[in-house]
């Protein structure tokens, strides 16, 4: 699995033309999820994302995590996360899970993270057309792997 953590100071998930899904201060996720993943992943990637020390404290070091404001999270899937340039110039996506696999494993991260954080998380929809608009804070973006997606890319 990778994901893609961006801190944030707004952001917002716009599906299928519906009614944006909106946070404040906080994270934006996206996550892709290959054919080597399992649930013990899911549940390690998960479980960092409270505790990231990646906001600012008094002094503007990144010394506070999500847990220590009760920031807000968005979580949308992307199976481009996993795209390779191996031969030519357009992208191939054979590492990313397909989504019978897939969606269980984002539906397991979704359901862990949400036992881990007191506010509600705010998610895309997995294979629906999106648009993300986020006002990144720093700018901060972190790429965290599991040890099977660095091995898989």
């Amino acid at each position: 699995m990778r994901m893609v953590v961006q801190r944030v100071s707004r952001a917002s998930v716009v599906v299928d033309g519906g009614e944006p899904r909106r946070i404040g201060r906080g994270l934006v996720v996206l996550l892709g999820i290959t054919h080597a993943d399992t649930r013990a992943e899911a549940e390690w990637l998960a479980g960092k994302l409270p505790v990231l020390r990646i906001f600012p404290d008094e002094e503007g070091k990144m010394n506070r995590s999500l847990s220590d404001f009760g920031g807000e999270v968005l979580v949308v899937s992307q199976f481009t996360l996993f795209g390779t340039l191996r031969k030519g110039t357009r992208p191939s996506f054979m590492d990313a899970a397909r989504p019978e696999q897939a969606i269980p494993l984002y539906e397991h991260f979704l359901s862990t993270l949400r036992g881990l954080l007191p506010r509600p998380v705010v998610t895309g929809e997995f294979g629906a057309d999106m648009q993300i608009e986020l006002v990144n804070d720093g700018p901060v973006t972190l790429v965290i792997d599991t040890p099977g997606a660095a091995r898989e890319a």
